[in-house]
């Protein structure tokens, strides 16, 4: 709506932050926000829209934005290969799915986090996450939101697709092991036992571009970081482009290298790869609540040029620009050098704090400290 707002009546302020990575999850990022706002401007309506793109946090996103939304506790195989106690989110009915949608993510089942240090490069996998897709779909939703970021694994999603139902053999047809280890001896796959999609569909999550194989495919860009050395990344990508031959999707498509190649295994599944920040948008009806607020809320841990460049800041400006909604913006750090003359306001933590140590060691204090700021200036204007 156009803001009319002034001091005499009551704002609605929607909260729309990405995570400041390393620092404090999104829906936490929001709530201190808000409260901070709300210590100034104690009658507005403060609404939680935290954003994610697919990764770590994605869940709690979700349960902060959509009212009604339940945790589904799930017990998995972890990638370090003993189980682990996890969470779906279930979400309540709606006439695009009567049923519920079921959010998974892949960085609470089979996610480089729950490894600590201890890297495992060869044999840790994405069974997990297929477990909790699984649980899921017995659950009966009609629809599926997968987040696929921060994968501890370089599979090649044959762990997922097997507890789907997929067989994957090697010498002798005998079933292959876990992991990058069990895909390096794939000799055949048989999907002929793969679950159904539910009615609606499945939406994937993906915040990244690469496809499964070559110079910036899943293994040589995503398998350091897991704990490949250069040795193991050829063989690793030459196993990828074995199991390529062996699935019904492209590997060429874009996205398919995400999560060590679990997003080519989710294509052959028939489920598309969307852009993460978009979808979550749409899901947690971002746009509906921008277009009925009088002020967005947004940031990031760092804000600069790059975070026009399609991340969640810039997707809640567009949206707010689109229905004439001004728009504040706090970060950890703000290079002052970016365009900034969308943002009716902004507001660094580092600034606010004297320094960028100050700001990390209690991203808390200094995020309530930006909502009270940001309501004593855009408070006063009409």
């Amino acid at each position: 709506m156009t803001t009319s707002a002034t001091g005499s009546r009551p704002w609605s302020v929607v909260f729309a932050p990405d995570s400041f990575k390393g620092s404090i999850p999104a829906d936490e990022v929001a709530r201190v926000l808000a409260a901070g706002w709300g210590s100034v401007r104690a009658g507005d309506g403060l609404i939680l829209k935290p954003m994610a793109d697919g990764g770590e946090g994605t869940l709690n996103a979700f349960e902060a934005a959509v009212p009604g939304a339940c945790w589904m506790p799930v017990t998995v195989p972890g990638p370090a290969g003993v189980d682990i106690e996890s969470s779906w989110l279930l979400l309540p009915p709606t006439e695009d799915a009567p049923d519920g949608t079921g959010v998974v993510e892949l960085a609470s089942t089979s996610g480089i986090e729950l490894l600590g240090s201890d890297r495992r490069p060869w044999t840790a996998h994405t069974r997990g996450f297929g477990r909790a897709i699984v649980a899921a779909l017995d659950h009966g939703v009609s629809r599926l939101v997968l987040g696929i970021g921060s994968s501890a694994s370089t599979d090649g999603g044959i762990g997922m697709l097997t507890e789907l139902g997929a067989r994957f053999t090697g010498a002798g047809g005998a079933p292959v092991p876990d992991g990058a280890e069990g895909m390096s001896g794939v000799l055949a796959a048989d999907l002929s036992g793969l679950r159904s999609l539910p009615e609606a569909g499945v939406v994937v999550l993906c915040d990244v571009t690469n496809p499964l194989t070559g110079p910036v495919g899943a293994a040589p860009v995503f398998g350091p970081q897991k704990g490949l050395t250069a040795d193991d990344i050829v063989e690793v990508d030459a196993a990828l482009v074995r199991l390529a031959r062996l699935l019904p999707a492209n590997p060429s498509d874009t996205g398919a290298g995400a999560a060590g190649g679990a997003g080519f295994a989710l294509l052959a599944w028939g489920a598309p790869l969307v852009p993460g920040a978009v979808a979550v948008g749409d899901l947690i009806g971002l746009p509906a609540a921008i277009r009925d607020a009088d002020l967005v809320i947004t940031g990031e841990g760092s804000f600069d040029g790059q975070s026009a460049a399609g991340k969640a800041p810039d997707l809640v400006t567009r949206i707010a620009a689109a229905a004439n909604v001004r728009v504040g913006l706090v970060a950890g750090r703000i290079d002052r050098t970016a365009e900034l003359g969308r943002f009716a306001a902004t507001m660094s933590l580092t600034e606010l704090a004297g320094s960028a140590t100050a700001a990390m060691s209690s991203p808390q204090t200094w995020l309530h400290e930006a909502g009270r700021a940001l309501a004593s200036t855009l408070g006063r204007q009409a």
